[in-house]
């Protein structure tokens, strides 16, 4: 039973207060085989859809997953999946609104059609090997109801490359930009610099050597003396495109509910 039914019956008087409570308790959480306990009210509790990570889970824990929660969720991300998800995926709940995302390595499950789109955020790409983590990110916030504005491989190894994107972003009121850079990963840091939103460091595991794998762009942006820069661990995509959509979101909502009054 949906959250919102439970809501409706206590109200006209067809069950008690402790009912629904206990109705409500019991619809939150959900056991799928012997190997997952799902939370329903995640979502609303986050304003975030629900995100299974594939890597690690076998194709056939991944579909099982979806086929029963789509019982009750209209939009669903895998991330860090790969084809054999994808097509275990389609032959469990068909291909309607399921698409595979070939760069971010993430299918996306949405049968509620297209979000509004409310909010508005930028994302920069220091390189081409950071791409796939930028699209991470890119998909979360576009789900989540956000215009993105992208620009890849504007990194500082060409200083002139990333300040017209930049400029434009800043222009457009974009409320927050996500900025994902390997190797040293200074590009955050000077976007900080330069910008009065809050600037979101995803550092990326390209680079090699003392420091490779992400360690020196994660202690370079740890070490950024730019305030206003906040990072996330390394290759966090994911993290980085959902906590910049609630910083738009709730943003965009708020300035609505001031111009109103």
């Amino acid at each position: 039973m949906k959250i919102r039914e439970i809501l409706a019956q206590f109200k006209k008087g067809e069950i008690s207060i402790e009912e629904a409570e206990r109705l409500l308790k019991l619809d939150f959480l959900e056991r799928i085989g012997d190997h997952t306990i799902f939370d329903h009210a995640r979502e609303a509790r986050r304003g975030i859809p629900e995100i299974i990570l594939g890597e690690s889970k076998p194709p056939e824990i991944v579909s099982e997953i979806i086929r029963k929660v789509m019982e009750n969720k209209r939009i669903i991300i895998v991330s860090r999946a790969s084809r054999a998800h994808f097509d275990a995926v389609v032959d469990a709940i068909g291909s309607e609104g399921v698409r595979w995302e070939e760069r971010a390595k993430m299918i996306v499950i949405n049968r509620n059609g297209f979000c509004a789109r409310e909010g508005l955020i930028g994302i920069l790409a220091a390189g081409t090997s950071d791409i796939s983590v930028a699209e991470e990110a890119r998909i979360v916030a576009e789900t989540m109801g956000c215009h993105v504005m992208t620009a890849y491989d504007v990194g500082i190894a060409a200083f002139h490359r990333f300040v017209d994107p930049l400029e434009s972003m800043l222009k457009n009121g974009c409320d927050a930009i996500v900025v994902v850079a390997g190797m040293e990963g200074a590009l955050a840091s000077v976007v900080s610099s330069l910008s009065d939103v809050p600037v979101i460091g995803v550092p990326t595991s390209v680079g090699y050597g003392m420091g490779g794998r992400g360690e020196a762009a994660l202690l370079s942006m740890l070490q950024t003396c730019s305030p206003g820069l906040v990072v996330v661990n390394i290759d966090n995509g994911v993290g980085a495109g959902a906590t910049a959509a609630l910083i738009s979101l709730r943003s965009r909502r708020l300035r609505s509910e001031r111009s109103v009054r």
